[in-house]
């Protein structure tokens, strides 16, 4: 029932999209012209997307801001965002600025510039929202892994001890509460930094009551309130099992406590990765299987240390192989699930190492490699405990000689079968290899310090993977990232452009020819940035007297104008290339090799509105 009301509330919205939204179109269009002013902006996107009170800022054309209707989503479709304008808007160029929080619970921020009328002469730089609080990030990301860490541990606890059956489970139970209070801590802090996270600002307005209301209403926000309900529902099942014991119920109990673990995960894979991008169902199944599968073998190494440590190791030949064959079935369901979420995040194998989540993935993998390695040592040790303790057998003494005919001492004749000859003795022979020491598993100190240390590394790398983790769900995964450059220039910011002009004076000298690589950022009207590398003919840098380059737009009988380079010791550069009009311009190049030689070289270069 829990389980089945979860999935209503969480899953109710969800739709197959690409894991962070990217921006698939906007009206009026990136760039365009327009000759009368619009009523409204809207933008679209891949994914639904949530809003808040200031997802759009709009400046005119002389860097004010213009006053706007509250942002709605457009026809009521969660993957719009429309802002209303005013009536009349003067004429020029207007940018435009949004956030917005896509589906995964993650901030998506950009913009654009249309014009009404005709362009502005001049433009000022982009103004893209505010840049996330360094602070508000840290202390996010921190609360994520502490959440991660303890639903690990409070999931693993809870099931060594009742799949393994430990005689004495009082080593689990502070690890058990602790890990308990530690999540509903950190889902508490996640719940109050969810508005400043979303909207870029300082942990101060995590207290701003209207920004928890816009919180409470998102998913992720209902997503985090229905942990805290969870987590009070397993806190009375957890204080009703201390309170009894009841093996003939273990079935209802197993079966609830289930329930309550799967709910738990859901309330993770319903806000992250997993509810957007594509084949949502089935990749929110396999996250719940896998944060599951986490939980109980890593949670469950530490039960098992803590198990190693304190208790006296009576039940340890039953306990340590039943977590072996459970922590053998995580293991086979983590590798599958995490397979499935490796190919759904990248996409392709290049991603692997060119992109950020491929490379974070790979060192996953890497964390992963070195703990199996480290599992398969401890599983000889735990074979040692599991092997069962054999009594010496006491060895048979010699046969005294006796005469012929004579029965044995202490035994009556016994003749073979058409034989007066003796027969074999009623003793079994030794087992091969001499006789068994007794209490050879658990009660060896030594087998069990040995298993105690190689679990203790175990639960120290599956720490750092863990981390590795909640830096991977935190960033964007490769195949999102396609998707959102195959939609670029539209809705972003746009790409520097480099030019290459190749150069020869005719001097035959290694300065004498070459080519110059020419960075000019944004390529749009107004303030530019310029960088200019000059490279001889053998390809290696070189350092010359002069670089000059001018602008001319012929369309317009523009210029020239001189974009002033300064010698930076070993390339050429400025931060004031002032290009007032849109078009094709005219880009010349002059490289000055030594008092009398130089060369001249020009390029068409686009620049946009």
């Amino acid at each position: 029932m829990l389980l089945g009301t979860m999935l209503v509330l969480l899953l109710a919205g969800a739709a197959p999209a690409s894991a962070h939204a990217a921006l698939r179109g906007t009206d009026p269009d990136d760039g365009s012209v327009v000759e009368q002013a619009p009523r409204h902006v809207t933008l679209t996107f891949t994914e639904s997307v949530g809003l808040f009170d200031d997802s759009f800022r709009v400046f005119g054309p002389d860097q004010r801001r213009v006053h706007t209707d509250e942002a709605t989503h457009a026809d009521g479709r969660s993957d719009t965002a429309r802002v209303g304008l005013p009536g009349k808007l003067a004429q020029g160029t207007y940018t435009v600025a949004w956030r917005v929080v896509s589906a995964d619970s993650h901030p998506v921020s950009g913009a654009f510039t249309f014009s009404v009328g005709k362009p502005s002469a001049t433009t000022g730089q982009i103004d893209t929202g505010p840049a996330e609080d360094p602070l508000t990030g840290g202390l996010h990301d921190a609360a994520r892994y502490l959440a991660y860490l303890a639903a690990a541990l409070l999931v693993g606890l809870a099931a060594f001890a009742l799949l393994c059956r430990p005689a004495d489970t009082s080593p689990l139970r502070r690890p058990l509460v602790a890990a308990w209070w530690t999540l509903l801590g950190s889902t508490v802090v996640l719940l109050l930094l969810r508005a400043p996270y979303e909207t870029g600002t300082g942990p101060a307005a995590a207290f701003d009551a209207a920004a928890l209301g816009r919180t409470l209403t998102g998913r992720p926000g209902q997503a985090l309130l229905a942990r805290l309900v969870i987590l009070l529902l397993t806190a009375a099942f957890l204080t009703w099992l201390s309170r009894r014991r009841v093996p003939e119920q273990r079935p209802a109990v197993l079966a609830t406590g289930t329930v309550l673990a799967a709910a738990l995960a859901l309330t993770w894979a319903a806000a992250e990765h997993a509810s957007a991008g594509i084949q949502v169902p089935l990749a929110m199944t396999s996250s719940v299987l896998h944060l599951l599968a986490t939980g109980v073998w890593l949670g469950g190494l530490v039960a098992l240390l803590l198990t190693l440590r304190r208790a006296a190791g009576d039940d340890l030949p039953a306990v340590v192989p039943r977590f072996s064959r459970i922590a053998f079935a995580s293991v086979t369901v983590l590798a599958v699930t995490g397979v499935y979420q490796s190919w759904r995040g990248l996409g392709s194998l290049s991603a692997l190492t060119g992109t950020s989540y491929g490379r974070l993935l790979l060192a996953k993998l890497a964390g992963v490699c070195v703990l199996l390695l480290v599992a398969g040592y401890s599983r000889r040790w735990t074979a040692l405990i599991a092997a069962p303790a054999v009594p010496a057998r006491a060895a048979v003494p010699a046969p005294v000689p006796q005469p012929v005919g004579a029965p044995a001492e202490g035994h009556e004749a016994a003749e073979g079968p058409g034989t007066g000859e003796a027969g074999p003795a009623s003793e079994e022979p030794e087992p091969p290899g001499g006789p068994v020491k007794p209490g050879a598993g658990s009660g060896d100190p030594g087998i069990r310090r040995r298993l105690r240390r190689s679990v203790l590394v175990e639960v120290a790398v599956a720490a750092v993977v863990l981390m590795i983790t909640t830096v991977l769900t935190g960033t964007l995964p490769s195949r999102a990232q396609a998707e959102a450059a195959q939609q670029a220039p539209v809705g972003a910011l746009p790409p520097t452009t480099e030019i290459t002009v190749p150069f020869d004076t005719g001097t035959g000298s290694v300065t004498g020819s070459g080519k110059v690589q020419i960075t000019l950022d944004p390529a749009r009207v107004g303030e530019n940035g310029m960088q200019a590398l000059v490279y001889g003919s053998d390809s290696g840098l070189v350092a010359v007297p002069e670089v000059r380059i001018t602008f001319t737009l012929p369309s317009r009988d523009v210029g020239p104008i001189d974009a002033e380079l300064a010698d930076r010791g070993g390339y050429w550069s400025t931060n004031a290339v002032n290009l007032p009009l849109a078009g094709n311009w005219t880009m010349k190049t002059t490289v000055r090799v030594s008092d009398v030689d130089q060369v001249s070289v020009e390029r068409r270069v686009r620049v946009k509105p």
